[in-house]
């Protein structure tokens, strides 16, 4: 998930918070510790993030917004975003909370996830309470149960390990129903 319209905004609500300080004369009361606190919080996201080629590869909403700059760490509730290739949707999730670390390289959904694999033949659909995704890779894991879906199946897997780029999964002692396309 790109942040560099948050980094923006939070520079300049830096700099105007900055410059109040300064020239109301109550700059030199702040504490340096709190000055290089670079936390920021936003509600009612909307993004839409493009590729290098220009097409879209993200969008997502997002209920509120928690971020910590030096940290590199984010948090958000009530995530829906969608992944795109090729320019349709491609994969879809949601979690009512997220939490991102090391520059959102590393996000974990948690409470009610539902991550969602678009198919030629329908869709692939996963239930589980806690998702590990690594979005530049296009990589999800979990060791939590999750209720897999697809149009020929149900179960219920002990942990999954997916490579949404080529369509790898791995899923670990499975318990359901198959029922092959005739």
């Amino acid at each position: 998930m790109d942040t560099k319209v948050l980094y923006v905004t939070a520079i300049i609500l830096a700099a105007i918070s900055g410059g109040y300080y300064y020239f109301s004369g109550s700059g030199n009361k702040l504490q340096v510790d709190a000055a290089r606190s670079m936390k920021s919080t936003a509600e009612n996201i909307n993004l839409t993030q493009t590729d290098e080629k220009g097409e879209l590869a993200v969008r997502a909403q997002v209920d509120r917004l928690e971020q910590d700059m030096q940290k590199k760490t984010s948090k958000l509730e009530n995530m829906n975003a969608s992944m795109y290739k090729d320019g349709k949707v491609d994969s879809t999730f949601y979690a009512k909370l997220v939490n991102g670390y090391e520059d959102n390289t590393k996000v974990i959904l948690s409470q009610q996830v539902v991550a969602t694999k678009i198919l030629q033949d329908g869709q692939l659909q996963f239930k589980t309470e806690e998702l590990t995704g690594f979005p530049k890779i296009r990589e999800i894991e979990t060791d939590k149960a999750v209720e897999v879906t697809t149009p020929q199946a149900e179960f219920i897997s002990q942990g999954l390990k997916a490579n949404l780029n080529d369509g790898q999964y791995e899923f670990f002692n499975i318990r359901g129903k198959y029922e092959p396309n005739s």
